[in-house]
């Protein structure tokens, strides 16, 4: 699964964790900890394993949110989407292992009704919130270490 490049919004936002990707990738596909490090998701749960066809179901800035994961290739990529209050959202997180750490792209797509609506507020309420779940990301990974 790729996002959706015809999407009305498409964000894209990288980070370098200084640690092992082991590390990295075991934090962020630890769904149910994600509230333990992430200020803005009240719950999370998955359903199953880290693995296609699993869901989980979270809670973030008062949405109530069932994703489903598509594609996981461990240490390297995990994907996952699903409609959520008139927005159908594809999310695609990368890693990779670089000199000077952990390199995590994330890239995610919305489109629908409320995003035709107002698609400059929705791109930057999407921007804003992949930018501070890598800050935080970066922050709990580098803090456990």
């Amino acid at each position: 699964m790729h996002v959706d490049q015809d999407a009305v919004v498409v964000v894209e936002a990288s980070i370098v964790v200084a640690a092992s990707l082991e590390a990295v990738w075991r934090l962020h596909t630890d769904v149910d900890r994600w509230p333990t490090w992430q200020h803005d998701i009240d719950q999370a749960r998955l359903e199953g394993p880290v693995s296609p066809g699993s869901t989980f179901a979270w809670q973030t800035q008062g949405l109530s949110i069932v994703s489903t994961i598509s594609d996981v290739r461990p240490l390297r990529r995990i994907a996952w989407g699903g409609p959520a209050h008139g927005i159908d959202g594809i999310h695609v997180w990368t890693f990779e292992t670089r000199r000077d750490g952990v390199h995590v792209h994330t890239a995610e797509s919305w489109d629908g009704p409320p995003v035709t609506a107002d698609p400059d507020g929705m791109r930057s309420a999407l921007a804003s919130s992949l930018t501070a779940w890598l800050a935080a990301l970066k922050t709990a990974v580098e803090s456990s270490h």
